[in-house]
């Protein structure tokens, strides 16, 4: 897939839509990973012999629900152009370009705008506010 560079004005535009995906993706991931705890807890129980039980089958069946769901809202994201960077903040970048060199705009969930950028190797460490000049 080739890359889409958004302007910042570009990538705050795509928010409303984003901020919705990252609601339910951020909203899914904690229940998935509940999930997985108890389908681990109900194997270790289990007798290996008897192949799995009645819950790890419903457990897994769940998992696998959710996970599809997820992958289907990343997958949402990605063709929008950004980049989902983790389920704990709902982080998301947008490629861009800042003084000619590539970067990413960085945003976090509850953020009502991107004000944030890193280079690309520096990740949410290296966010630095956007400059004045190109806010306009």
């Amino acid at each position: 897939m080739l890359r889409k560079y958004f302007s910042l004005t570009e990538a705050n535009r795509t928010l409303p839509l984003v901020k919705r995906v990252v609601a339910d993706i951020t909203a899914l991931h904690p229940k998935w990973r509940d999930l997985v705890y108890k389908y681990e807890l109900a194997a270790a129980q289990a007798r290996p012999d008897w192949g799995e039980s009645k819950e790890q089958l419903d457990l897994r069946g769940a998992i696998e629900t959710i996970a599809h769901q997820i992958q289907d809202y990343l997958l949402e994201l990605e063709q929008i152009g950004c980049v989902f960077k983790g389920f704990e903040h709902g982080l998301v970048d947008f490629y861009g370009k800042l003084d000619g060199r590539e970067i990413f705009w960085c945003w976090k969930q509850g953020e009502d705008r991107i004000d944030h950028w890193h280079d690309l190797e520096a990740g949410y460490a290296g966010r630095q506010p956007v400059p004045e000049v190109v806010r306009g």
